[in-house]
């Protein structure tokens, strides 16, 4: 973990809203795994006073070495709507790698992926780093949904590596008028995966985690969680555990990817 201020390497405008920021650091966030993320803070501002969380999209490597780390945003609230003003080499204050990413068993091959809007941002580092690790990426699939075609990022990522991709919108102006899990539920019973992994809204992780239940899954879901300082400190990102004894995790420490079947959603 590296608390530093680093440097804008670029800040691009992606679609309606959507920006991708790259940001320079030094080749010991080489190690960090998918579905880990970085608090961001703008430096030399009062308002708003607190750090962010988001998660690592993609690492920008040089010789297997990490030279700078990419955040894909959408621009929501006061905050995002500063940092999409920085420009390239301005400077931001950042805390990271944190939390838990993804596991990845060994051996596995057939895997679905499944991202609503801006939970895409982790699953385009998951896909490269287990084409890295030698998973036959063109095996896997991923569900991708949106409201609208505006709402459908990363679809040539995905393209490059030859994944099977499902694209659904809720208004039908890409792919198929759905929400992303009604494929996803057919997919699974014609020829279930040994994995699921999830990011997105709630709601469609809580349908997600049904449907692994009903289909015998594994199944690994990053969740959105308030972050105030992503150390566990604050204890903002309380996250439920399943059973009786009232027993709560952290996003930040314990997650914020998590067993599905672990945690309530």
């Amino acid at each position: 973990m590296f608390q530093e201020k680093l440097k804008i390497l670029w800040n691009k405008k992606v679609g309606p809203g959507y920006y991708r920021i790259g940001i320079n650091c030094h080749s010991g966030y080489s190690r960090t795994k998918p579905g880990q993320f970085v608090m961001l803070r703008l430096s030399r501002q009062i308002d708003p006073l607190l750090s962010r969380p988001f998660s690592i999209h993609r690492l920008i490597l040089l010789k297997d070495h990490a030279r700078g780390f990419e955040i894909l945003y959408k621009v929501v609230g006061k905050f995002t709507k500063k940092l999409a003003t920085l420009k390239k080499n301005e400077f931001i204050d950042t805390l990271g790698p944190l939390g838990n990413g993804f596991s990845i068993p060994g051996n596995i091959q057939n895997i679905f992926m499944v991202a609503g809007g801006i939970g895409v941002a982790p699953m385009v580092f998951l896909a490269s780093y287990l084409k890295n690790t030698g998973v036959d990426i063109s095996r896997c699939r991923m569900f991708l949904g949106g409201r609208s075609k505006d709402d459908i990022l990363c679809l040539d990522y995905f393209d490059q590596l030859k994944m099977v991709v499902q694209l659904t919108t809720d208004d039908g102006s890409a792919g198929d008028k759905c929400m992303v899990t009604q494929p996803l539920e057919m997919a699974l019973a014609e020829s279930p995966p040994e994995m699921i992994y999830a990011c997105g809204p709630q709601e469609m992780l809580k349908t997600v985690v049904v449907l692994a239940q009903k289909f015998a899954i594994n199944c690994q879901v990053s969740v959105e969680a308030m972050m105030a300082c992503g150390l566990g400190a604050c204890l903002g990102c309380a996250v439920e555990t399943q059973g009786a004894s009232g027993k709560y995790l952290h996003a930040c420490l314990d997650g914020p990817v998590f067993d599905a079947f672990a945690i309530k959603l």
